[in-house]
């Protein structure tokens, strides 16, 4: 038994949003209205969007500075082999 339309399209809501896609927005938007989805559960589905893009947005602004940080010194190394030594 699968997902019935209107949970896949307010999943797709949140993952257009997460991803910023205004085209993709609008289309699954459209199609919640379509299929009778109740606006407070969009509401909600941009909501959760919202939160998984501001996690993704946060990790990868981590991750990005740590490609350009000093290199750990070998004392820091935690795991031989790593690479973290030139």
């Amino acid at each position: 038994m699968g997902l019935d339309i209107r949970t896949r399209e307010l999943i797709a809501v949140g993952a257009s949003v997460a991803a910023n896609c205004q085209a993709c927005l609008q289309y699954h938007f459209d199609k919640t209205r379509e299929n009778g989805v109740e606006p407070q559960d969009i509401t909600e589905a941009i909501e959760v969007g919202r939160a998984v893009g501001k996690g993704a947005a946060s990790s990868m602004k981590k991750f990005a500075s740590t490609l350009t940080a000093p290199s750990p010194s070998p004392a820091n190394c935690i795991q031989p082999g790593c690479g973290c030594i030139s």
